[in-house]
């Protein structure tokens, strides 16, 4: 079935602040020459795929540095961003974590913003999740964040804004290796004997040839973090149970815990380049990555009169102390990237592609799972994309700067539930109980014009069109007779975007843009199908993209020296949210359901003194609401979830040979995991609380090649719920030696 959208481009509050700003500053003086060059500070490449100063970008966009990263007690990539303004990260159990979600601007859900790694589109074709466990932090050159809609230069996925990280080549040859070992405080209430080991080489040969190596592994035994809380009292005569309640108040009981959360990781990284000259380089990148969790035998509070251990009584089961079995995830990613400049033009080329062969989980059976053994299902996935990209920037005439090119992106995903006769034993696999799979592609064409219109004042304009299809969707579900093969589906988009950059002078950068973005629904949403506990919870393979027209201003102004403060403003205006539906007691299902409003505001300040002292602060505002809601009414008007509606951070960084030290605070704002925002008590198992945490890291160069550091997270010891315990109080110590 053929379906065409497109999301409305100019909102009458978009279009306002754009033609009001050009009708005012198109009669300002020119900067002169010298100011505009004395102001060129940081360089990015996200927000317009060309190379431009921070100051001079048409986005709010962030940085972090690989400084930055070593400045901080850092264990996974998107724990480098808990401090920039405008991102969430919602990352519950430390380095645990197997899927933290990572928003930008307020739109949830980690599908909604787009995550580039070397230019390789990281979020995958089955559910637009990203692994960031897969990525060592040391091989991490800077992070650049853009806020905002970028649908019209990246396509899919890119609603709330994009992260892209670069990895690093060696400038000169260089020896790297790094050991680390930290554990809770208290003993059990933060990831216990977590170690990480990294080491690396690099080289750059004849000034033409570049070679990068690396290996990681990460390790813990992780923490009590996932309680066994029922909602029956314990009979007489049994002791050991504590009472709580749940998020909505009503009682429950904590009788033990599902045992500590234990962790593994490791991988390689492989890069090589090679200069043919001045203007042209290729280089070709290999990364694999294998990510593995599970529990160690779970713990009951109960006992009975005899003082001997109770797993069972009444209604509940052993069972309900074995929820999870663990799982393991394998990744390989390959990219090769050719630069080249011919006379003025520069192209750029980048071919990817993300592989993930093994991507599985235990569910025990929630009814006769014992701690010993059992039935239990093995959910498997297998999943890939290929990605192409090609881009040429040509100047034209003397004020016009253009780029434009072309992308293709193809994805697949295979998903499995096997019956394990033996929860423990993956290899008791038995019957398929669901299986779904889909393959879906992209076509893309953009363009982006970049104008002179005065010194001091820059427009923006483009856009970019996405054809997208879905094909060979297939459900299975044999205890149900159904067995279907879903016809292709396809639809286009059309995405515009304008902005302004007016720099009145050489500390003040003023800018405003509007825009729209979508996101095509991943395999998961259209074809999933799978049943727990008795709930069947069903894909929609008539599912029609999201989409968002959005728009933003702000302001950067540097004062005295070293002060400076940003201000930023935003809109988010979302149609054909995707959404569960409760169909009956026995099933759910997906559609475009609704409608929602984010308004929010950005503010930053920062004053360093001199080279050794940086004190920041920024603090987030986000308004995020439903607005239509056929699947829920009951949500319309209330927050959406997951997102906080308060974030700020201060913190101060003093580095002088040979001692540095590093404090930050973070505050996150509640959270309602439920879409009517009926989950409203705290400090309970599944809630998520307001929480504020501070963590400290201090570094002392022994030599110039050798660097001790010590490391406290979560420094006051703060006991909140991101519906799991959090971390508690912990310690990291590490040696770093680089050649």
């Amino acid at each position: 079935m053929k379906r065409t959208f497109k999301a409305k481009f100019f909102r009458k509050s978009g279009v306002v602040s754009l033609l009001a700003a050009a009708t005012l500053l198109s009669s300002s003086p020119p900067l002169p020459a010298e100011e505009k060059a004395a102001d060129m500070g940081e360089i990015v490449v996200t927000a317009t795929r060309t190379e431009k100063s921070i100051e001079d970008s048409p986005a709010s966009v962030s940085v972090v540095t690989k400084k930055d990263i070593e400045k901080r007690n850092i264990t996974s990539v998107d724990e480098a961003l808990n401090t920039t303004a405008g991102v969430a990260n919602q990352r519950v159990k430390g380095i645990l974590d197997s899927a933290p979600r990572v928003t930008v601007g307020g739109i949830p859900g980690y599908q909604r913003t787009l995550v580039l790694l070397d230019g390789i589109t990281l979020n995958n074709a089955y559910t637009g999740n990203v692994l960031w466990n897969m990525i060592f932090p040391d091989d991490v050159e800077r992070i650049e964040v853009v806020k905002g809609p970028f649908s019209s230069l990246y396509g899919g996925y890119a609603m709330g804004g994009v992260v892209n990280i670069m990895t690093r080549m060696p400038e000169k040859r260089e020896f790297t290796f790094r050991e680390g070992y930290g554990s809770a405080w208290n003993r059990g209430t933060a990831p216990n004997d977590l170690l990480t080991s990294y080491v690396s080489y690099g080289d750059k040969i004849e000034n033409k040839l570049r070679l990068f190596v690396s290996l990681f592994n990460n390790s813990t035994n992780g923490y009590f973090g996932n309680f066994n809380a029922q909602s029956s009292q314990p009979t007489a005569g049994i002791t050991g149970w504590s009472a709580t309640t749940d998020t909505k108040g009503t009682p429950r009981y904590i009788i033990g815990n599902q045992g500590q959360n234990t962790m593994w990781s490791d991988g390689v990284t492989a890069k090589v380049g090679y200069d043919f000259s001045d203007t042209s380089r290729l280089q070709f990148s290999y990364m694999r990555s294998l990510y593995s969790y599970g529990y160690d035998t779970p713990q009951t509070y109960l006992r009975n009169a005899a003082g001997n251990p109770v797993w069972s009584y009444g209604s509940v089961k052993e069972a309900s102390f074995v929820s999870s079995g663990g799982g393991s995830t394998t990744q390989n990613l390959y990219n090769v990237q050719y630069d080249l400049a011919v006379s003025s033009a520069k192209i750029k080329v980048n071919l990817g592609a993300m592989d993930t062969p093994k991507d599985y989980y235990v569910t025990p059976d929630s009814s006769t799972a014992t701690v010993a053994g059992g039935p239990g299902v093995l959910s498997t996935t297998e999943s890939g994309a290929y990605n192409a990209d090609m881009q040429i920037t040509l100047p034209v005439f003397e004020r016009h700067l253009l780029t434009f090119g072309g992308s293709f992106r193809h994805g697949w995903s295979n998903s499995t539930d096997l019956n394990l006769s033996l929860w423990r034993d993956t290899g008791s696999s038995g019957a398929v109980v669901n299986q779904a799979q889909g393959k879906d592609r992209n076509y893309a064409m953009f363009v982006q014009d970049e104008i002179t219109v005065l010194n001091n004042l820059t427009a923006y304009i483009g856009g970019r069109g996405d054809w997208w299809e879905t094909y060979d969707g297939f459900v299975s579900q044999p205890s149900a007779g159904l067995n279907r093969a879903y016809d292709n589906r396809s639809a286009s988009s059309f995405s515009p975007k304008a902005a302004l950059v007016y720099k009145p002078f050489s500390k003040t950068a003023l800018r405003t843009s509007v825009g729209t973005a979508f996101r095509p629904p991943t395999v998961y949403d259209l074809y999933r199908t799978t049943v727990s506990s008795g709930i069947t919870y069903a894909g929609n393979p008539d599912l029609k993209p999201e989409t968002t027209t959005s728009w933003d201003a702000g302001v950067d102004q540097g004062l005295w020296e070293g002060a400076a403060v940003k201000v930023r403003y935003f809109e988010h205006y979302i149609s054909d949210l995707i959404y569960a539906r409760t169909v009956s007691a026995t099933r759910q299902d997906k559609l475009n359901a609704g409608r929602a409003e984010i308004k929010g505001i950005e503010l930053e300040a920062e004053q360093r003194f001199e080279k050794w002292l940086r004190l920041f602060a920024n603090v987030t505002y986000t308004d995020a609401r439903i607005k239509e809601n056929s699947a829920a009414p009951a949500s319309v008007g209330q927050r959406m979830t997951y997102v906080p509606d308060i974030m700020f951070n201060v913190g101060g960084e003093f580095e002088r040979d040979p001692v540095a030290f590093t404090l930050i605070g973070r505050y996150v704002g509640k959270r309602y995991s439920t879409d009517a925002n009926t989950d409203t008590v705290n400090n309970v198992y599944g809630s998520y609380d307001p929480f504020f945490t501070a963590d400290a890291k201090v570094r002392y160069k022994l030599l110039s090649w050798a660097t001790a550091s010590f490391a406290v997270n979560n420094l006051f010891n703060e006991q909140y719920y991101g519906y799991y315990l959090s971390p508690g109080r912990s310690w990291f110590v590490d040696l770093t030696l680089r050649f």
